[in-house]
């Protein structure tokens, strides 16, 4: 089973691409974030005739998240529990049958954080803590549970081409790190490092100054597995090829393969 998390940038702008990748790679599950569309206005018809099943939890403008799949979930949840006055649309979970168990998968679109010193800021780290209780609360059900999206948190230098140039950014700071590292040790097992330290890996690559061509790039986009999950994984991927392509998103395709 391949299960992804893609940060599109906007569905309507990027459709065909969205559409060509689903074709290529023909994930199972992908998460979607930034798909900057309210549930009614997501063209969900044209992800349909891909076969796959649509659950959005949209938002006009900027923010939303969505599930693609082909089989149709058993439960879907939508809002990150702990604030009920939050009204961005950033968290979505469903649960999918399978032959071995049920599968639980948590697709997030983390705030960005800036400018420091704000209000943008304090709700970053906030969120992050009801993720962290959220995430807690899920492992104690010992079912297979995965954490997967954009995260806007670098977790370490070596996942900059620059790590100088993020010191001033809420993606980089110590709090936002940290906040990581400990949703992290809860339990779950980090999907890329899981399965490479090398450097030069990275998710994003900004539009501006020639970044891709430069390859200055950094890994925002993370998959974090609950231990009954991380059992099963075989495989671990960045579609950075699609980066490349015309019209892309800023970010590019993450995705791991379970045995079921």
């Amino acid at each position: 089973m391949k299960i992804a998390t893609w940060n599109i940038n906007g569905v309507k702008a990027r459709l065909e691409t969205s559409l060509s990748w689903l074709s290529e790679a023909r994930p199972d599950i992908v998460c979607l974030q930034e798909i900057k569309s309210v549930d009614e206005g997501f063209p969900a018809s044209a992800f349909e005739e891909l076969g796959y099943h649509v659950e959005t939890h949209g938002q006009k403008g900027f923010n939303g998240v969505a599930i693609l799949s082909l089989e149709k979930p058993v439960d879907v949840n939508r809002g990150l529990p702990g604030d009920p006055s939050d009204e961005q649309a950033r968290y979505i979970e469903a649960v999918f049958e399978t032959s071995a168990s049920p599968l639980r998968v948590g697709g997030l679109y983390l705030p960005n954080g800036n400018p420091l010193g704000t209000e943008k800021f304090d709700y970053k780290l906030r969120w992050m803590d009801r993720l962290h209780a959220h995430a807690r609360a899920c492992l104690a059900r010992e079912e297979r549970f995965m954490l997967l999206g954009d995260y806007n948190v670098i977790p370490d230098p070596v996942d900059a081409r620059n790590p100088a140039a993020w010191t001033q950014d809420a993606l980089f700071q110590p709090e936002s790190r940290q906040a990581f590292r400990a949703l992290v040790n809860l339990g779950f097992t980090e999907a890329v490092r899981a399965t490479s330290d090398m450097p030069g890996v990275y998710s994003f690559w900004d539009y501006q100054a020639g970044a891709w061509q430069k390859n200055n790039g950094i890994r925002i986009d993370h998959i974090l597995l609950a231990p009954e999950a991380s059992d099963r994984l075989t495989s671990v991927g960045i579609d950075a090829h699609v980066r490349g392509w015309e019209k892309p998103s800023d970010h590019v395709p993450v995705w791991v393969e379970l045995s079921v």
